[in-house]
């Protein structure tokens, strides 16, 4: 950490990115017409975030799944997580439609488009040609016929199905075969997150080019939207965390808020680095000692980051709304339950690396098949300062979902818990925890 605290400020990633954002904007207002060619940058950095999308799905639910230990031992506290996992996903998505449907987020750039609504227009005809034309072509569609396919046509779901195979295939082998085999996808995994954060290099080149076409193109318009969008989503993000899982909590028997000050260190560490994976070599240890057994902790917190990315899906069901407003592309109640169904598949491939929200998010839009692609090059201008949120929010949600869990599983010492609140808060809980 104290290295971390050393680094100068100009080689931080955040800084690097608010930075181009803020000369993106000056450049936007001073040359329109020439920042607005810039978007070839915001154009490249996605090309290069979208190779990273099969892998990064692929490698992040097999270690999900392989990290229950055996198919046996899932039972217990695999089904009970896989529940709560549910439920809290589909309520945050659910919370983020009604939200944005509430507020019209993006509906004030709608008229600032006008210049570019027939380029929108043709994108998403474009996009609808290549849709499913049914839902059972959709299903049809997601099992693939060739598992280098998959990946080599960036098939998220697709890639999905092969992932959840593979991972319990792995749990099949005997303990002797399968080390091998989990040792030497941890080891690519470790070189494809190193890739992943070598693109990320790139993220202020990316922001500069996207926010100065948006201004060149759109004047202050956007920058109002994309500023309300920001505030919106943090007060979605404050809604989830203090009403949701803070009544979660208490019909669990805890308090919420003397959980976040026995894990704050956690969470500050996860807001600097944007990257709920920062987090986890603690909290494993952390909610270890906290009361929940081994087998809880194993299995839980580490699936949780495959599967229960509240923070995550908050941010698709708004961000998607923010594209069909500000392109005006009607959505009925119909359509955004349908999107919502398909996010709730695909943001299991939302990894907690720094970045890997916004791919999943970029191949969710394109599978869709009814926004224009446009949109992403607008939200990525923001995307850092949304991120820090986002992360947290996923960071807290499983942590939650593992006591809860435990608790409910039977797997969980009260007096731990209490021996740990007297520790690091300097006083235990004098009834309930």
């Amino acid at each position: 950490m104290s290295s971390t605290l050393k680094k100068p400020l100009y080689k931080d990633l955040t800084f690097q990115v608010v930075a181009a954002m803020l000369l993106g904007i000056a450049f936007g207002f001073i040359a329109p017409e020439l920042a607005a060619s810039f978007k070839v940058l915001g154009d490249i950095f996605l090309k290069l975030i979208k190779t990273a999308v099969a892998p990064l799905v692929f490698f992040t639910v097999v270690h999900g799944i392989a990290s229950a230990g055996d198919i046996k031992r899932v039972g217990k506290v695999g089904w009970r997580a896989l529940v709560y996992f549910e439920v809290l996903s589909t309520l945050a998505l659910a919370i983020g439609l009604l939200w944005g449907n509430l507020i019209g987020i993006g509906s004030g750039m709608h008229g600032a488009h006008a210049s570019s609504a027939a380029s929108a227009a043709a994108s998403a005809a474009v996009a609808k040609g290549h849709a499913p034309t049914s839902t059972m072509d959709f299903i049809y569609g997601i099992f693939p016929d060739n598992f280098v396919g998959a990946f080599a046509g960036g098939q998220l779901l697709q890639v999905l199905v092969i992932a959840v195979l593979f991972g319990f295939a792995l749990l099949a082998l005997k303990q002797e075969r399968r080390e091998v085999i989990e040792d030497g996808l941890n080891r690519v995994s470790e070189c494809f997150f190193e890739f992943i954060n070598l693109i990320m290099k790139f993220a202020p080149l990316g922001a500069f080019g996207s926010v100065a076409y948006a201004v060149g193109s759109n004047g202050s318009a956007v920058l109002m939207s994309l500023a309300n969008l920001v505030l919106m989503f943090y007060v979605a993000v404050a809604f989830f965390l203090f009403v949701v899982l803070g009544a979660v909590c208490r019909l669990s028997g805890f308090s919420f808020l003397r959980f976040l000050a026995y894990i704050k260190d956690e969470i500050f560490i996860v807001l600097g680095t944007a990257s709920s994976e920062s987090a986890l070599p603690r909290l494993l240890q952390k909610l270890e000692r906290f009361g929940c057994s081994k087998q809880s902790v194993g299995l839980v917190l580490p699936t949780g980051y495959a599967f229960n990315l509240d923070g995550t899906l908050l941010y698709m069901s708004l961000s998607v709304l923010f594209i069909a407003n500000a392109y005006g592309v009607p959505l009925g109640w119909e359509q955004q339950l349908g999107i919502l169904a398909i996010m709730l598949v695909t943001s299991k491939g939302a990894a907690a690396v720094s970045g890997g929200s916004f791919v999943v998010f970029a191949a969710t839009v394109t599978a869709i098949g009814v926004l224009p692609v446009e949109g992403l090059a607008l939200l990525f201008g923001v995307y850092r300062f949304m991120s820090m949120a986002m992360a947290a929010c996923n960071t807290i949600g499983n942590s939650v979902a593992t006591v809860v869990v435990a608790k409910w599983a039977g797997e969980f010492t009260e007096q731990h818990a209490r021996d740990e609140y007297a520790r690091v808060l300097g006083r235990a809980p004098t009834a309930a925890l």
